[in-house]
């Protein structure tokens, strides 16, 4: 029989994601058959799957936690920000539309329906355990009604809930009680224990206030989880840790902190190397940068106008003529190019802008979105880092953007240009470029001024990490009270 858990947060980037994920490598560890699922995610971090779907990139490495190939039915409902009041609405991996949050707010009722027959045909049937992860917060009483992605979700999977809460930023307490008090009693009763994460410092202290908690929610607190320095990717933005510095190399990697960034996890691989990579918001912090790099983003001609705006042209100017390498990737590509053009107001009300003009490419975005995985090679050599043709390149593309033009073409997908150079001027249209393949050996290759980059698996990395999440998660959980919640024989007493 199939039995399930749901993880809620107190709020955003409570640590939901990373206790889902650890949850899931423990279950698949034990020798269950396990997967993920998020009814909806609201982020700009996808992922392609094999099919060509998009999917949000958290349920992508919770289904890597579990041995799973990623599949949309794992987050049926992805919404991608493109402004302060709407979203692209991508459903079962296919954009359906734009949508203001009040349209949208109204579209959940038609949806609601659609997401208890695919957790029924896809989870329920198919695994042992699921481990459901919700959104935001369960007490946001303003959103609640036809709710299908916290209370509302646990109703539909009959799903017994935990409710994380983090420490580190103060007031974990008024938190905890806050949001289950909020909540009509009838939703209350679904939450059957309490994990407070992100602690630093003695338990000891902190028991006194857990008596407390307890005995005024009366629901038990069934874990402390430590600050965990980990390598585990961050699901949004929203995570002090997704865009903060990181790495202590000599190699300094500037990431221009967009608006509208977008998969931002395209750098987690140089967490592998001695690397600085520090995520910036003004020009002057691209001073002694040896990379720069433009990332992907969901509105490229609002960003771009960011960068005109904060003077980042000039910046940039500056560095090329010192010979640094500044590379764009997907959005980015398109910034770097001389236009971009908007026939179908995709992005907005504007249907042109100047590009910033170093590579001499032309853009249009088109109706349909391009979601295709990539295994491919170099067709010439990247002379200015000296990476030859033939190389060996592995991604995935999400753009609704097509560019031509008469720079040099490296990469090629079904025939279309998508990746351009010019000297040390590099842009491509493939998120995850440097997660396989020999492009981050090379180029870290011509920053070292050396050639012995120690070539090493990203997916080993993450799979080393995967485990480490586990085994602390598990250390400062009651895995016996896991056990009772869920309804599973407990391994404790057999």
């Amino acid at each position: 029989m199939h039995k399930n858990l749901m993880v809620l947060g107190t709020a955003s980037s409570a640590g939901k994601s990373l206790i889902t994920t650890a949850l899931c490598k423990i279950f698949y560890e034990k020798g269950y058959s396990v997967t993920p699922f998020k009814s909806q995610n609201m982020s700009l971090n996808s992922f392609v799957t094999e099919d060509g779907k998009e999917m949000g990139r958290a349920q992508v490495i919770q289904a890597e936690a579990c041995g799973l190939k990623p599949q949309v039915f794992m987050n049926p409902i992805l919404l991608k920000p493109n402004s302060d009041n709407g979203s692209q609405v991508i459903f079962m991996g296919k954009a359906l539309q734009n949508m203001e949050a009040s349209e949208y707010f109204e579209f959940r009722k038609t949806l609601k329906l659609k997401v208890q027959e695919i957790y029924e045909k896809e989870v329920k049937e198919k695994f042992e355990i699921s481990i459901i992860e919700g959104a935001g917060s369960p007490a946001e009483i303003n959103l609640n009604r036809e709710d299908l992605v916290n209370i509302g979700m646990a109703k539909i999977a009959k799903s017994p809930c935990i409710l994380v809460a983090d420490i580190d930023k103060g007031g974990v307490f008024a938190s905890i009680y806050g949001t289950i008090m909020l909540l009509p009693e009838e939703d209350r009763r679904y939450i059957k224990g309490i994990v407070i994460n992100k602690f630093r410092g003695d338990v000891e202290i902190l028991k006194p206030g857990l008596k407390m908690i307890e005995d005024l929610v009366n629901i038990p607190v069934i874990g402390v989880i430590p600050y965990v320095n980990h390598g585990v990717e961050e699901e949004d933005s929203a995570s002090e840790r997704a865009t903060a510095t990181f790495g202590e190399g000599d190699i300094k990697v500037k990431v221009i902190r967009l608006p509208h960034m977008s998969n931002f996890n395209d750098l987690d691989p140089f967490k592998m190397h001695d690397c600085n990579v520090e995520f910036v918001e003004t020009p002057k912090e691209l001073d002694n940068a040896d990379l720069i790099i433009i990332p992907g983003s969901k509105n490229t001609i609002y960003d771009l106008n960011f960068i005109k705006k904060m003077g980042f042209k000039e910046k940039l100017e500056e560095a090329v003529s010192k010979g640094i390498i500044v590379l764009g990737i997907c959005g980015g590509l398109q910034i770097l190019g001389k236009t971009i053009r908007d026939p179908y107001n995709i992005e907005g009300s504007k249907d042109f802008e100047e590009g910033l003009g170093f590579l001499n490419i032309d853009t249009i975005l088109e109706k349909e979105k391009n979601t295709t995985q990539f295994d491919g090679e170099s067709i010439i050599d990247i002379d200015y880092i000296s990476f030859s043709e033939g190389q060996k390149f592995y991604g995935y593309e999400i753009h609704q953007g097509k560019s031509s033009g008469s720079e040099k073409v490296f990469l090629k997908n079904k025939g279309n240009a998508i990746g351009f150079c010019k000297e040390n001027i590099i842009g491509t249209y493939l998120h995850g470029l440097f997660e396989e393949g020999e492009f981050l050996k090379g180029i870290l290759d011509f920053l070292n001024k050396k050639n012995d980059t120690e070539s090493k698996s990203f997916k080993l990395f993450k799979e080393n990490e995967y485990k480490k999440l586990a085994q602390i998660v598990e250390k400062n959980l009651d895995m016996k009270k896991i056990y009772e919640i869920m309804g599973l024989e407990n391994e404790f007493d057999v």
